[in-house]
């Protein structure tokens, strides 16, 4: 049975005039995390290489010390306004997509706009919806779009997982530590810092523009416990996450090819949130993708959170030819999908 409601949709006139990316400077081996761990794997009989070896992220990154997380948003926003070549008064929306903050209010926004010296004019605010917000971002940056209420949006994201994953090597170190514990909090050592943002915009005023076709959401929110993050740290039942997560998207992906009439079995690339090497094996497996046009990023970035997708995006900018259909397929704790595509 479809489900009613909004649950897929398309636009007519929303185009991704720029995608951006700013990878943190600093490189944090899986290794150096093992090492820093050892006393508590040897006392719990884990293997060496377990963090590697399991989730295949090989490193990820940090800002240096000292490093504003949203100072990099806003790098990464100006960087995508000059290359879309969009003058920043003419900007009708900012959304930022991050999960890192370091205060309850005002929201990132508001610091973005105005390190982006946008106009009293636009709007903005923060969309908070773990990994998926970026997605989310576009989305609605293309409804306003079609709807005529602006001509241009900025979406925004940067992630800082350092101090977390500080805080929680030295809460794995503590000596009361069970597996049960380490296998709790496995995921937040995959994490890693970056920043990412996109300009949307008219299509019919950049024909040149790589259009925002359309696609499909879908809402598991039985599993919200599963995923549950703080500023201390990042708590995840890894398997179930991964057993409620894969029936969501493939749901979401059969029912925008056989009801929506998508036909998103032959893109010329899927650009998937970036998590592991079981996840990432375990979609390609579920939906039959052709992994030659999966790219990755988790192996020297880690899971960059809502980051993550757009990141990959921007990788892959300049391999990408007019006419390629792209599809973003995007997953956030709680549990969320959506699936975006983008027609190059």
């Amino acid at each position: 049975m479809t489900p009613a409601g909004n649950a897929t949709f398309r636009y007519s006139n929303a185009a991704l005039l720029a995608v951006t990316h700013i990878e943190a400077p600093v490189r944090v081996s899986s290794a150096r995390f093992e090492d820093e761990l050892a006393p508590t794997r040897r006392r719990l009989r884990l293997p060496d290489n377990l963090l590697e070896r399991v989730s295949g992220v090989v490193e990820r990154r940090w800002w240096e010390p000292g490093t504003r997380f949203d100072d990099p948003a806003i790098e990464a926003g100006a960087k995508a306004l000059a290359e879309a070549g969009v003058d920043p008064a003419r900007v009708g929306l900012l959304v930022n997509t991050s999960v890192t903050r370091t205060h309850l209010e005002p929201s990132v926004a508001v610091r973005v706009h105005h390190g982006l010296s946008l106009p009293p004019s636009a709007v903005n605010f923060d969309i908070t919806n773990a990994c998926l917000g970026f997605v989310n971002g576009i989305m609605l940056a293309a409804t306003m779009v079609d709807a005529g209420q602006i001509d241009y949006a900025v979406i925004v994201n940067s992630e800082d997982s350092r101090g977390t994953q500080e805080t929680t090597l030295r809460r794995l170190s503590r000596p009361e530590v069970t597996r049960e514990d380490y296998r709790r909090e496995f995921a937040s050592l995959t994490l890693g810092s970056g920043a990412a943002a996109a300009v949307i915009g008219r299509a019919d005023l950049h024909p040149g523009g790589h259009r925002v076709v359309g696609g499909v959401s879908r809402a598991g929110t039985e599993h919200h416990e599963l995923c549950v993050g703080s500023l201390d740290g990042m708590f995840t039942d890894t398997k179930g996450l991964l057993d409620g997560g894969l029936p969501l998207v493939t749901a979401a992906f059969t029912e925008a090819n056989n009801g929506a009439g998508f036909r998103w079995s032959d893109m010329d690339r899927y650009v998937t949130h970036q998590i592991s090497t079981p996840y990432t094996n375990a979609i390609i497996e579920a939906i039959d993708l052709p992994a030659d046009r999966v790219p990755i990023t988790f192996a020297y970035w880690g899971n960059v959170g809502p980051a993550s997708l757009p990141m990959t995006l921007a990788a892959q900018a300049d391999s990408l030819a007019p006419g390629d259909r792209v599809l973003c397929m995007g997953v956030g704790s709680g549990l969320n999908t959506a699936m975006l595509e983008l027609e190059w």
